[in-house]
């Protein structure tokens, strides 16, 4: 019979304990003084759906004492969707405050998007400084300026969901400078009035289409750094005399090749000359040989010979030169 009873009492126990598990007591008593009216039924569901009820609970406790108008079941439905209820409510707290225009259902969607809508509403109430990172821009004189920015954005919170982020704004502002810089005949003109880049890329509109407002883009920094225009020449005259030199030396090499031609053609004509000059004493030999040259013929040939060679040398022409025997009775 003890036994009994000590069953009948640990039941009791586990049934006490299941229930305010599933339907929480102090937090329907919370939500109760507070305005809030969502019954133990309703808690119980939250359970069943996998719902923590505190955490919808009291961002609608904190949704009333602000004076705004939280529908519970959307609520529910943004947490099941993976989506933070306590950074929505607090957003819209802030907005309200700050008397900027958001809606609850915006709110929603920005935190479904991922970016965090609480921080958006206090960027727009305090709005942010982008620091660029060091942008490096030619002027028309060749001189290579760098320069960094600062960037003060507000949240445009009409374009969180599907506008461009704070690396656009960057790349944006960077282009500016770029083509500023770029477009200016010197780079004192730059340095002289920096502001000349922040009015230029000011009037571009550069925030289209992104989840930021531009306030104002102030130059930070400006240095002069190298001189391209005069490299890019150094460099163009150093490629121009390695080409000139390659063809100074291809056209050296052709005079060569055409020299060596002409020499060879010469020994080669030599040759043939010094082989029919080794032929003559040959044939006058031949021909004395079978009587076709007498030998009066022969001394007059020398006669001839001789006094060519003397009329030479009276004009001057081989003085030096030594005569030659060219006797084929010697040979």
């Amino acid at each position: 019979m003890e036994m009994a009873y000590l069953f009948i009492g640990i039941a009791i126990l586990i049934v006490i304990i299941v229930f305010f598990t599933m339907f929480p007591i102090g937090l329907w008593i919370e939500a109760l003084a507070s305005g809030v009216h969502v019954s133990l039924f309703s808690m119980f569901g939250m359970r069943l759906r996998r719902i923590n009820p505190a955490k919808i609970v009291r961002a609608l406790i904190k949704a009333q004492k602000a004076g705004l108008k939280i529908d519970r079941n959307m609520l529910e439905a943004h947490f099941l969707a993976g989506g933070n209820v306590d950074r929505v409510i607090n957003a819209m707290i802030s907005a309200q405050s700050a008397e900027i225009p958001l809606e609850f259902e915006k709110s929603l969607a920005i935190d479904l998007a991922g970016r965090d809508v609480e921080e958006a509403v206090k960027m727009s109430v305090n709005p942010k400084v982008i620091e660029t990172p060091v942008v490096a821009a030619i002027a028309k004189d060749g001189i290579e300026l760098r320069a960094k920015a600062r960037v003060t954005v507000r949240a445009n919170i009409a374009r969180l969901v599907g506008g461009a982020g704070e690396e656009t704004i960057i790349a944006r502002v960077g282009e500016g400078i770029v083509t500023t810089v770029g477009s200016s005949e010197t780079h004192k003109a730059v340095l002289e009035n920096p502001d000349l880049i922040s009015r230029t890329v000011l009037n571009k509109g550069l925030d289209a289409g992104t989840a930021f407002e531009i306030l104002s883009i102030d130059i930070a920094d400006v240095d002069v750094g190298r001189n391209v225009g005069a490299q890019l020449q150094m460099d163009q005259a150093e490629a121009d005399r390695r080409i000139a030199q390659a063809k100074a030396e291809e056209r050296r090499a052709m005079a060569v090749a055409q020299e060596q031609e002409m020499l060879a053609s010469v020994q080669e004509m030599r040759a043939k000359v010094v082989a029919a000059e080794a032929e003559v004493p040959k044939a006058m030999a031949e021909a004395l040989r079978n009587g076709k040259l007498g030998v009066m013929d022969y001394y007059q040939m020398q006669n001839v010979i001789s006094d060519t060679r003397m009329r030479q040398a009276i004009a001057g022409e081989g003085v030096n030169a030594e005569p030659r025997d060219d006797s084929p009775i010697k040979k």
